[in-house]
């Protein structure tokens, strides 16, 4: 039975996060490589610290610095990167580990409360109850892709809060059992050799969205293949992700082959999502070398901009930068092929592990440029286009989480650490066929 929220908690735990102000841009601008980072990690995370849900703590899909107290709506992938960055801030600091695990169980708290489908989440939660707020009329159940970013998150923070306190015991036991419980073999449709994205007991499977490669899916068949209970078989894998018409690639965009991939590359958030807790470093199986997939699809998504076909203004070296935000006309998937002159800044920043030096000129030159436009209480604000005199002034959960994640995993290789030493991930990886530094170590011992 699911567990009822807490009655005994009355407000969520904020250590206040210091917050770098427009005014003082220029002296931000100014500090070292190491201490910049410090502080956009930081104040990025405060997205998910003090502008998360007032109750459960779960990540709004997105806000503006002023929130909207009549709002609800939370994101279930975004909070899993949410969980994550949550690890960052203990590991550096900036909150306590009280501070952390009393969050952590309120999520829980309306986690467990949650309707599931199947043991899958909906897209969207209200951050009050779990019920579930459909994404569109027939997308109103089980988000497999979401739910998959939440485990990401929740296992990882199950692998980072290891001590014996009943505490963190228990945080352990309720992830366990919210993990265990996802059937990832019912999103097959019935045996077939795909994932589906999407079930509903009102609409069934009316979406019929497979999952197929190249995407920011390979963590859902990762996950799948590494369940205790409802694990999918290889083929599913094998015969679904990577066979998708997408998948493999081969042609050269701007004199660099690119591996896998729809033509060129698609949006950058394909090198960030799955891989916030898959360590792409050494990361290998009968179709590709991840971490080369990844750094040259980050660099075709940088020469692009620079190439700049469509003439728009302000992209160039310093400035590029495509992926799925804000725009001018609402929100859209922004890539090579989809390109309006809309630059994120988490496109750049989350690619930090893939093209150091270019990531950090890019972030210097986003602070010098533009200031106060694009920078807010809670980090970099979601979008701009300089081609419309456009700069957002709202957040995403999904493009800021990744910019902590991803720059930490540079910094420290924290999550990519946490993740890759589930015995769980290690079996499903295993299972694929994948090999990783990682692996060869726990088999070492």
């Amino acid at each position: 039975m699911a567990a009822k929220p807490n009655g005994k908690r009355t407000s969520l735990s904020r250590k206040s996060i210091p917050v770098v102000s427009s005014a003082r841009l220029p002296k931000m601008a100014a500090l070292s490589d190491d201490d910049l980072l410090e502080t956009v990690q930081r104040q990025t995370f405060n997205f998910f610290w003090e502008g998360a849900h007032p109750q459960s703590g779960l990540a709004f899909d997105g806000c503006t610095a002023r929130r909207d107290r009549t709002n609800h709506k939370t994101t279930v992938g975004g909070s899993g990167f949410g969980i994550m960055a949550i690890i960052v801030a203990v590991e550096r600091g900036w909150i306590t580990r009280e501070a952390a695990l009393d969050r952590l169980g309120r999520i829980l708290d309306v986690l467990t409360a949650a309707t599931v489908y199947h043991g899958a989440f909906a897209h969207f939660l209200d951050g009050r109850t779990g019920a579930t707020i459909p994404f569109s009329r027939k997308d109103d159940g089980g988000d497999l892709v979401e739910t998959s970013f939440l485990c990401m998150g929740l296992l990882c923070a199950r692998q980072y809060f290891q001590r014996d306190a009943r505490v963190e015991a228990a945080l352990r036991s309720r992830i366990t059992w919210l993990w265990q419980e996802v059937e990832w073999d019912w999103y097959t449709r019935g045996g077939s050799e795909a994932l589906y994205w999407h079930w509903s007991p009102n609409n069934d499977w009316a979406l019929n969205h497979k999952i197929r490669g190249w995407n920011e899916c390979l963590i859902a068949y990762v996950l799948a293949a590494a369940a205790p209970r409802y694990p999918i078989d290889p083929v599913v894998y094998h015969n679904g992700f990577a066979s998708g018409p997408e998948f493999l690639n081969g042609q050269s965009y701007y004199g660099i082959e690119l591996p896998l991939g729809p033509p060129i590359g698609g949006p950058v958030f394909f090198t960030h999502y799955s891989f916030c807790g898959l360590d792409p470093r050494g990361l290998k199986d009968r179709y590709a070398d991840y971490w080369e997939q990844n750094r040259r699809h980050v660099a075709i998504n940088r020469a692009h901009c620079i190439a700049n076909p469509g003439n728009f203004k302000g992209l160039g070296e310093s400035c590029w930068g495509l992926t799925a935000s804000l725009d001018p006309e609402g929100y859209a998937a922004h890539a090579p092929d989809h390109d309006n002159g809309t630059i994120a800044p988490t496109a750049s920043l989350a690619s930090l592990p893939y093209a150091p030096r270019e990531v950090m000129t890019t972030l210097r030159y986003f602070l010098s440029r533009h200031g106060k436009k694009i920078w807010g209480r809670y980090g970099f604000f979601d979008a701009f286009c300089e081609q419309r005199n456009w700069f957002s002034n709202g957040y995403l959960a999904i493009d800021q989480g990744p910019i902590v994640v991803m720059m930490e995993n540079h910094r420290t290789g924290l999550l990519w650490k946490l993740f890759m030493g589930i015995s769980e991930v290690q079996t499903g990886l295993r299972k694929l066929g994948f090999s990783s530094p990682h692996l060869a170590r726990a088999a070492n011992g």
